[in-house]
Formats: structure tokens, C-alpha cells, sequence
């Protein structure tokens, strides 16, 4: 089962939206500078790292190029059984899930980002990642500093993320390598997110979300705060709201969307962040992937397609159907469209979902297009799967469509394409 998770404010980066301006996904970002009256577009192409540091800037682009990215993906077929974001990354979760329009999801960012760009302005306050050390002990040390510390991201055994004062983080800091930690380093943020000392921005917060209506969640989205689903709406005002001041329990976010089921997980967004955490804390057989440009959208679908091929086939083999198999290639270089009555046998990342039920196909009847080029089978058989989605760019010779036929009747077919 698929989970699409989304990053959060520190993944942004210079020019992260240049490879996208030619994507029809882009008119989003334009609707979302709209929605704001702000220039996002300059925020993804053309602002410089310190503008992006800045936390309502990093939060508004880092959501709008997740959501151009979602659009992409959608575009091309790709959809989720679970959902989670980090951070900032719930609040493109819950537009994903479609409880959030993307109206809203928008003005919320904008609205958090200055929310809490104002409460870091009034204290003082960073951020410093523990490594090497187990999460109790962490929080043991926050709690011997005897300070404004405290634990604010659980990313992955053995990564985790304090803040508060700067004194105070460091007394952390210094009982955290006394208890066996490996290192502790600070990074560049804009404040002690996810603390205490975010308690002023709540209400400004609040304020947004009740101005918002929250819809029916398709599929779940995990919550940061307990790292639990939750599917009914009315819960996740409070949610969001508490998220300013507790800690983003991510490690047992991907526990749980493990244990549900979930073995394949797509980061969508800037960076690879979340890819690198879920190698880092998931055991087991699982694959993980990180989409930020078009080019590694190409590479996830194809590589998602091909799997799904590759475990059709090897189910009918398990099954005792000792048949002959015929691949239908492609005649060239482009996207691919299906003809009409084979849309039903693409493959889907929809585990619910019913297998495509096969169709029987003639020499030269029409299985689609590859850019203006017609593909026709060579061969006669039952149609067992579509093995690349709708608008994906194939090669030439790459297989688009596979046959079964009985061994028996296989050298009738065989002569039937040779005449």
C-alpha cells in the first residue's frame, strides 16, 4: 500500500521550482499567489536562501511546490491509501486527503507562517539535533538542563530534534553526550518551533482554522501530535493548533503507517528529507522514493508501474498458469495514451481496487498511442494489464501491454502475427 508524505519548513531550497515552470501543475502556484497577494512564484524560482529562511516564506513555498508536485502525480494516476506530513507537511497531507481545499490549505500556511515568525521575534530561541541517542535519554537531558528545552522532533532512532534558549539548549546539549550521544548540532531556523515558545502564535492560529471547513479524510492522514489516524474532521482543528506546541512524533507516524500496510512510501515535495528518515527507521521490505522535480516523478511511476507488472505476473505464475506470454512494445518515444477499452486495464496504486479484467485482443486491433503513433498488437491473447499509466513518457521498445495465451494455441497465434 502507498503513503505519500510531505516535508516541512527546512527543505526548501533556492530555485526549487525552476525544473516545473513548463509542467501544467505549475498554474497552481499562480493560484496561490492570488489567494495571498504574495509572489510565490518568486519565492520558487528566484529567491535566495536567507529570503527563504525566513519562516513565512519557507512554509509558503515549501506547500505550494508539494502541491504543484501532488497535482503532477495525481495527474499521472498516482493515488494514496495513507497520508502524513511533517509539520508544515500535515497541512499539504490534509489537502492530499481532500479535507482541505487548496484555497485553504494556502491561506492557513500563510497565515502559520506569520504566526509564528511573530512569537519567534518576541523570545529568543533554535533548534539542535541529538544524534546517537535514544529517546528517552534525550528527554532525560531536557529535563536535567532545568531550563526552556525541550524535545521537538522525533525524526528516526537515533536523530532527534531539541530546542529552546540557547543556554539552555546547550546545558541540554552537554548531558546529552554525558548520557552517550554521538553529537548534537545546531542548525539555522527562525525559532523553537514545536515548544512552549510557540504558545503565542495558538491564537492567532486559531483564529484561521475556525474560519475554515474541514471535510470528510480520503484516505487518513496521521496526526503529528500522537501519532494516530484520524478521519473525523472536527478533530483537526485542535490538532493543528496543538502542533504549534508539541512535539512531531514522525518516527511513530511511519511505525504506524507501517504497520497499516503501507510498503511503499512517496516523498512529495523539495528534498528528501522524509525519504531518508523512513530508510533510517522502517525494518522489513518497503520501498521509499523522493519527488521533487518531473524527471523523479517519470522514474517513481515507471519503477511503481513495472513492480506492479512484475507482481501480476508472478501471481498467475504462483497460481499454476503455465501460459505463454506476449509483450506488446512500444513503436517509439512519448507519452503513452491507452486506447478507450484498455483504460480499465492500467495499472492503479489503489490496493481496493479490483483487478482489471482481461480482454481479448486481436492481431492489429488498437492498444493506444505513443505520441501521434498508433500501437497495435502483433499477437493474439488475453489482455492481462496496461504495465505503464496514462500520460507516462515510454521509449521505444519498452513494453506497454502484456498477453497470455494457452500453450496450446500459442503456435496458432504465433503463425496468425508471422502471416
Amino acid at each position: 500500500m502507498p503513503a505519500f508524505t510531505f516535508p516541512g519548513q527546512g527543505s526548501q531550497r533556492p530555485g526549487m521550482g525552476l525544473s516545473w515552470t513548463d509542467h501544467p501543475s505549475w498554474e497552481l502556484v499562480a493560484a496561490a499567489s492570488d489567494v495571498v497577494d504574495r509572489d510565490v512564484a518568486h519565492l520558487l524560482l528566484e529567491a535566495d536562501q536567507e529570503t527563504l529562511t525566513s519562516t513565512e516564506n519557507a512554509q509558503l513555498a515549501t506547500f505550494v511546490l508539494s502541491l504543484v508536485i501532488l497535482d503532477a502525480s495525481e495527474r499521472l494516476g498516482l493515488s494514496p491509501t495513507f497520508c502524513a506530513g511533517h509539520s508544515l507537511g500535515e497541512y499539504s497531507a490534509l489537502v492530499a486527503a481532500g479535507s482541505l481545499s487548496f484555497e485553504d490549505g494556502v491561506r492557513l500556511v500563510n497565515e502559520r507562517g506569520l504566526a509564528m515568525r511573530t512569537a519567534a521575534e518576541n523570545t529568543t530561541g533554535s533548534m539542535m539535533a541529538v544524534l546517537g541517542l535514544d529517546d528517552d535519554s534525550v528527554q532525560a537531558a531536557c529535563m536535567r538542563a532545568e531550563g526552556d528545552v525541550w524535545v521537538a522532533n522525533f525524526n528516526a532512532p537515533g536523530q532527534v530534534v531539541i530546542a529552546g534558549a540557547p543556554d539552555d539548549l546547550e546545558r541540554a546539549a552537554v548531558i546529552a553526550k554525558d548520557l552517550g550521544a554521538k553529537r548534537a548540532m545546531s542548525f539555522p531556523v527562525g525559532g523553537a518551533f514545536h515548544t512552549p515558545f510557540m504558545a503565542p502564535a495558538r491564537e492567532h492560529l486559531r483564529k484561521a482554522l475556525a474560519s475554515v471547513a474541514f471535510r470528510e479524510l480520503d484516505p487518513p492522514v496521521v496526526a503529528n501530535v500522537d501519532a494516530r489516524f484520524h478521519q473525523d474532521p472536527a478533530e483537526w482543528p485542535s490538532l493543528l493548533s496543538a502542533q504549534l506546541c508539541s512535539p512531531v512524533r514522525w518516527r511513530q507516524s511511519l511505525d504506524l503507517l507501517y504497520e497499516s500496510g503501507a510498503r511503499t512510501f512517496i516523498e512529495l515535495g523539495p528534498g528528501a528529507v522524509l525519504t531518508s528518515l523512513a530508510k533510517r527507521t522502517l525494518e522489513g521490505e518497503f520501498n521509499s522514493y523522493s519527488v521533487s522535480t518531473p524527471e523523479e516523478l517519470e522514474s517513481v511511476v515507471g519503477a511503481i508501474a513495472g513492480s506492479k507488472a512484475a507482481q501480476a505476473k508472478e501471481s498467475q505464475r504462483s497460481a499454476g498458469f503455465f501460459m505463454a506470454e506476449r509483450l506488446v512494445v512500444a513503436p517509439g518515444t512519448g507519452p503513452f495514451r491507452p486506447a478507450d477499452e484498455f483504460v480499465s486495464a492500467s495499472p492503479t496504486l489503489d490496493a481496493n481496487e479490483p483487478e482489471p479484467e482481461g480482454l481479448m485482443v486481436h492481431v492489429g486491433d488498437l492498444i493506444g498511442w505513443v505520441g501521434e503513433l498508433e500501437i497495435r498488437s502483433p499477437f493474439a491473447g488475453d489482455l492481462q494489464g496496461i504495465i505503464v499509466l496514462a500520460g507516462e513518457r515510454v521509449t521505444a521498445g519498452q513494453p506497454v501491454a502484456w498477453l497470455r495465451t494457452a500453450p496450446e494455441s500459442a503456435p496458432a497465434y504465433q503463425s496468425r502475427r508471422e502471416s
